[in-house]
């Protein structure tokens, strides 16, 4: 598979409620794949294709597929006279991620590379007890190396920040930030190009909902829901994949290369158990290697569409993804691949 199209999305910057440029990239890459598209109130991308065949003596289903475009990242909260930004997250972070770290930072006049650090003393010339503190989010700041009149001239309050770390590939992975949840865009697209090329068809009426502001609290999701008014709600995302040292192996959540994980329970969500073992079936059916899941924390958009309007049936699932909410997320190619099997298949079949 190419991951020319992944890299891309993982590389665009979007922060939760600036996701313009992953928007505009996502529609150049849809045009003739949907019979309609349009952006909502939310900014979120929503793309409607009408069943190619019919069921005998039945309407057709009515399916939302949520894909989010956000990432994690920041505003600026303060320029201070040094030229420092300060910064306020958009989306969950871990401190202990951020030191030292390349960001970029996206003004109205262009884009500005700089290097995030929390406030302190150096190695040389701090303490044991300096050394093993865990600053919070509030203590990192931005430092563009520049002069700060010149900061000045193009950095405000409002302007957002992201992470500045480049998309690579191994033999069995796929490492980048953002893979949260541009993963998602881009499975989506590739189902969708596969049903398009598919004689069988389908019968469902298909809407995927590229959605925005995700990471703080599932907000286009619920808008596009509301006005979709499905009545089976997919969610495309990231799971947790803890199979790495440190963490015990009841807490690991998913195990890379087992296939997609289907998600049970999370903080947002709890499956319409008839629809997880239908799509259990089609995996099955199929061949698609999956797993099941369940998360102690966190959610994602199926979690809004199963509350949204008259309430939906609701399924989310998604690779395994190991180091989520940092600059080096990692998805397995299998795990990645069945995800796009199973969209595709469980388009198709519903």
């Amino acid at each position: 598979m190419n991951y020319e199209l992944l890299k891309r999305l993982c590389e665009t910057a979007g922060v939760a409620g600036r996701e313009g440029r992953v928007r505009a990239l996502v529609q150049k890459e849809i045009k003739g794949l949907f019979d309609s598209v349009e952006v909502d109130s939310m900014g979120s991308l929503i793309c409607t294709r009408t069943p190619t065949r019919t069921k005998r003596g039945a309407k057709p289903t009515r399916v939302l597929v949520a894909a989010h475009m956000d990432e994690i990242g920041f505003y600026v909260r303060h320029v201070d006279e040094q030229g420092h930004l300060w910064l306020n997250p958009a989306g969950g972070f871990d401190p202990r991620n951020l030191f030292s770290r390349r960001v970029l930072v996206v003004t109205d006049s262009g884009d500005y590379q700089g290097v995030l650090n929390p406030g302190g003393k150096p190695i040389h010339i701090s303490s044991e007890a300096d050394r093993t503190k865990v600053p919070g989010t509030e203590e990192f700041f931005v430092d563009l190396g520049r002069d700060p009149a010149e900061v000045a001239k193009f950095a405000q309050v409002g302007d957002f920040v992201v992470m500045h770390e480049p998309f690579f590939e191994t033999p069995l992975k796929v490492i980048s930030k953002a893979i949260d949840n541009r993963m998602a865009v881009f499975t989506a697209i590739e189902a969708i190009r596969r049903i398009a090329k598919s004689r069988a068809g389908h019968t469902c009426e298909i809407t995927v909902a590229f959605t925005t502001q995700e990471e703080v609290g599932l907000r286009g999701a619920l808008v596009a829901a509301n006005a979709c008014g499905a009545e089976i709600g997919i969610g495309l995302d990231v799971n947790l994949a803890c199979d790495t040292p440190g963490v015990p192996d009841n807490q690991r959540v998913t195990k890379q290369g087992l296939g997609v994980a289907l998600m049970v329970q999370d903080s947002s969500m709890i499956v319409d158990v008839e629809l997880l073992r239908q799509t259990c079936a089609i995996a099955k059916k199929h061949r698609i290697p999956y797993q099941r899941a369940v998360l102690a924390r966190g959610g994602q958009d199926a979690g809004a569409i199963q509350r949204s309007g008259r309430g939906a049936r609701c399924i989310a699932f998604g690779p395994g993804t190991r180091y989520i909410h940092t600059v080096t997320e990692m998805v397995d190619k299998v795990d990645l691949e069945a995800t796009i099997d199973l969209l595709t298949a469980v388009l198709a079949e519903l």
